[in-house]
C-alpha cells in the first residue's frame, strides 16, 4: 500500500484562497499609496490660496497675466528669426544688436506681431549663443 509523503497537495488547496486575498489586498494598498503620494487624480496642485493666472486676449494684448512667472519685460520691434537655433523671433531694441532679445513662446502667437512695436513679458532662460533668450508669456501692442 502506498501513502502520500508529508501530505503533499492536501494543505496547498486550503491556503490558496488566503494567499489570493492577501495578494489582492497588497495590490489595492499599493495602488492606493501611489495615488495618495501623487496628490490625487491630476497630479497637479496649486499652492493653497493661489488661483490660476487669467488668460488675456484683446485687440492690443495677448497671453497670461502671471507676474510671478513672467517677471522680465522688454519693448522693441518684433522680427522673425533667432540666432544659431535659439529663439524663433527677435525683439530689436534701442541700443544696437547687443540689446536684441531672442524670443520663444508656447503661449503667444508671435507671428501676429511681426514688424510691430510691442512690449513683452516673459521668463529669461539659459542660452548658449543668444545674449538674452526669453520665453514670452504676454505681449502688448504699443504701436502698429
Amino acid at each position: 500500500m502506498v501513502k502520500p509523503i508529508g501530505g503533499l497537495g492536501s494543505g496547498s488547496e486550503k491556503n490558496t484562497p488566503i494567499f489570493l486575498i492577501v495578494y489582492i489586498l497588497l495590490i489595492v494598498f499599493g495602488v492606493g499609496t501611489g495615488y495618495f503620494l501623487a496628490g490625487g487624480s491630476s497630479g497637479k496642485t496649486l499652492v493653497p490660496g493661489s488661483t490660476k493666472p487669467a488668460a488675456i486676449k484683446t485687440q492690443t494684448a495677448e497671453g497670461i497675466s502671471d507676474t510671478q512667472t513672467f517677471k522680465d519685460s522688454a519693448d522693441g520691434t518684433l522680427e522673425t528669426g533667432g540666432i544659431d537655433g535659439e529663439g524663433t523671433h527677435k525683439l530689436v531694441r534701442e541700443g544696437g544688436p547687443s540689446q536684441t532679445a531672442y524670443l520663444i513662446s508656447s503661449v503667444v502667437d508671435l507671428d501676429s506681431y511681426i514688424g510691430k512695436k510691442v512690449k513683452v513679458w516673459g521668463q529669461t532662460i539659459a542660452a548658449r549663443k543668444a545674449p538674452w533668450l526669453m520665453d514670452v508669456g504676454k505681449i502688448e501692442l504699443l504701436q502698429e
